[in-house]
């Protein structure tokens, strides 16, 4: 493949070891390199490349893919609050220098928190990702709460941003949520116990004109 000389490779998807060290080799030699994996964040990317080897060549890939990694975006697809279709929820690594000091050093269960800081880099967490689709109206509190990777995390976050759950049959963010600790439920207005006024009797025999005096 290398010897027809391409920009760019795209790996289907890196199953076994044989293809991982192909996509890695490739990276090193000057390509730009795509693969895919089935793994739910950027971490487990991180660590499922690595644990695929051999623990005597382990070290040498957290080598290898800490110069050469450029980036992962992991997705999961949440169904739509209005019923057409699904949305793609988002994480986000940038391999900046301070990830990539983690990968080297197998560090990889603090890449969370750097991702979690890395907003100027344009870095976020799956689970802020979901939230802002919660905000942002495009998806439920509950169905976003069921693909949150940290539920309390989640809940902090749907916290922080202010989002109210709404009663059943409301419109807002959050429409048929669950409850969160410390999150009020909207106040309700209680009911007139008065009722609306009468309407006002018309003259008999002028029915369209209630204000009509008799000479």
């Amino acid at each position: 493949m290398l010897r027809q000389d391409p920009d760019v490779i795209l790996v289907g998807e890196m199953r076994d070891l044989e293809t991982i060290h192909l996509a890695i080799t490739a990276a090193e030699t000057g390509h730009l390199v795509f693969a895919t994996l089935h793994t739910v964040d950027a971490v487990q990317t991180v660590d499922r490349i690595i644990d695929v080897f051999p623990m005597s060549q382990q070290q040498q890939v957290r080598m290898q893919l800490s110069v050469n990694l450029v980036g992962v975006v992991s997705q999961t697809l949440v169904r739509r609050k209005d019923g057409r279709g699904r949305i793609a929820a988002f994480e986000i690594l940038y391999a900046s220098s301070a990830i990539r000091n983690l990968i080297r050093e197998n560090k990889s269960y603090q890449i969370n928190s750097i991702i979690q800081t890395g907003a100027k880099q344009k870095m976020h967490t799956l689970d802020q990702s979901l939230a802002n689709l919660v905000e942002r109206g495009l998806v439920s509190l509950e169905d976003a709460k069921l693909k949150a990777k940290d539920p309390h995390e989640f809940a902090r976050l749907i916290q922080l941003m202010g989002i109210k759950p709404d009663a059943p049959g409301g419109q807002g963010p959050g429409t048929h949520g669950p409850v969160i600790p410390g999150v009020a439920p909207p106040p309700v207005a209680p009911p007139d116990a008065n009722g609306p006024p009468p309407p006002s009797q018309g003259v008999r025999g002028q029915p369209n004109r209630p204000t009509f005096k008799r000479d």
